[in-house]
């Protein structure tokens, strides 16, 4: 199964996802995280993008769909893969929608995380405040940033992926084992 986590940054996506390899053994796909990796190795892809992720701004669809296919080729997505914070934009989406076709494969589903902008400024807020490990975009002025990005850029995906019948929702403002019940009953449901 090849699963396209979405939701706003800070929703819930890279929890979620984590459970789900965990859980279903399909591997996740974190753009954000295979890019700050890169930034904290200080790898030429690492130096040309950190500056642009600094100001919380999108990292250019080719560099992102050459990570995500050289990645979709290791053994352990043979099987699928969950995308988490890829894609980002249509052109992403179709270029998604493309590399998997080379592979005789495609997106099975699109899953949602629906959360109100608000509760995500309070959790950046805790995190801050409970002194926790932070990434270094996670401040409230890069994440309202980030979240302006999000609506011009990512949102409109949401219309993209409902008119090839692959988005569902969850309510991602529950508690972290409630939106976890709700993914997998969506999941076992896909699955079926």
């Amino acid at each position: 199964m090849n699963l396209v986590l979405f939701g706003p940054p800070g929703a819930g996506k890279g929890t979620q996802s984590k459970i789900i390899t965990e859980k279903r053994g399909l591997p996740q796909l974190s753009t954000g995280d295979m890019l700050r990796a890169a930034i904290e190795a200080g790898t030429p892809l690492g130096l040309s993008v950190k500056a642009t992720m600094a100001r919380g701004e999108l990292v250019s669809d080719e560099t992102v769909i050459g990570i995500i296919a050289e990645r979709y080729d290791q053994p352990d997505c043979r099987h699928g893969a969950v995308f988490d914070g890829f894609p980002r934009t249509i052109p992403q989406a179709e270029a998604l929608d493309a590399m998997l076709a080379e592979r005789g494969k495609k997106i099975d589903l699109v899953l949602e995380l629906k959360v109100d902008d608000a509760v995500l400024l309070s959790r950046v807020e805790a995190r801050i405040k409970a002194g926790g490990v932070l990434r270094s975009d996670d401040t409230p002025e890069t994440l309202a940033h980030r979240l302006g990005v999000y609506y011009k850029n990512t949102a409109p995906l949401l219309d993209f992926y409902r008119a090839q019948g692959k988005l569902k929702s969850v309510d991602g403002m529950a508690p972290v084992e409630a939106v976890t019940a709700q993914v997998g009953a969506v999941l076992d449901g896909v699955q079926a």
